[in-house]
């Protein structure tokens, strides 16, 4: 499978990644990658960025030789009405927006209260992509989570960090199963990331493809492989 991008990665001033943005640059561009993403943590996460950092984003070039570099969020979503912790006034004018559960910003509820809070941070318009929907200590409704996806129009991340041995997100690779199998049937893309928090790890994604394979998903849903794809689900497609 063809696997030209990485959209979910974070440069020291996310506050526990390791390597400056032109480090993680240079090592997308060495991986070969078309799209190359850097998605800081948004401001609820402990050490990381303020409003101002991401409404500066607009002095950054988007091109770095021929590959494509959008500047985008990890949001945290915040409570089970899916409050993320940035406002649209500065998520409409960003490349991308992932939005993600994260312990230090986020008290888990029931499998309902959960889902419901991703649910309601897909109804964000500014929202793209519901990264790590993987992890066993926010139980959720993965049907209700991926027909949300296909209302919404927003991509559901493999990710690759995740499925690492000794990940804190345990073992997820039953909950990516039964959420990949609800993807082919409902026709919901994918995407494959790396989460990566060190310039070695940018567009690895040997494992998120291994669960691909064993899914047997369709390539023709998996975001990495199609540029095309990706303009349809990003807020400012026309960069790419």
């Amino acid at each position: 499978m063809l696997d030209k991008m990485d959209l979910h990665t974070h440069t020291i001033v996310s506050g526990h990644a390791y390597n400056t943005r032109n480090e993680m640059i240079q090592a997308a561009e060495q991986k070969g990658l078309e799209v190359y993403a850097i998605t800081e943590h948004a401001p609820a996460m402990p050490g990381s960025c303020q409003n101002m950092y991401f409404v500066n984003y607009k002095v950054l070039p988007r091109k770095h030789g021929e590959m494509a570099v959008l500047y985008g969020v990890e949001l945290n979503i915040l409570d089970f009405a899916g409050h993320v912790d940035l406002p649209e006034s500065v998520l409409q004018n960003m490349d991308l927006a992932l939005a993600s559960i994260h312990t230090p910003c986020y008290v888990s509820g029931n499998a309902k209260e959960n889902t419901d809070a991703y649910v309601g941070a897909m109804k964000n318009p500014y929202i793209n992509i519901i990264a790590h929907p993987d992890d066993g200590r926010f139980p959720i409704d993965y049907e209700r989570l991926v027909k949300a996806a296909k209302e919404y129009h927003v991509v559901l991340e493999v990710n690759n960090a995740s499925l690492a041995p000794g990940s804190f997100r345990g073992n997820p690779r039953d909950k990516y199963q039964e959420m990949l199998e609800l993807c082919k049937i409902y026709q919901v893309p994918v995407v494959m990331d790396s989460d990566a928090h060190a310039d070695h790890q940018v567009g690895e994604h040997a494992l998120a493809q291994e669960m691909l394979d064993l899914a047997g998903f369709p390539e023709e849903l998996v975001v990495n492989a199609h540029r095309e794809l990706l303009k349809e689900y990003i807020n400012k497609g026309y960069l790419l």
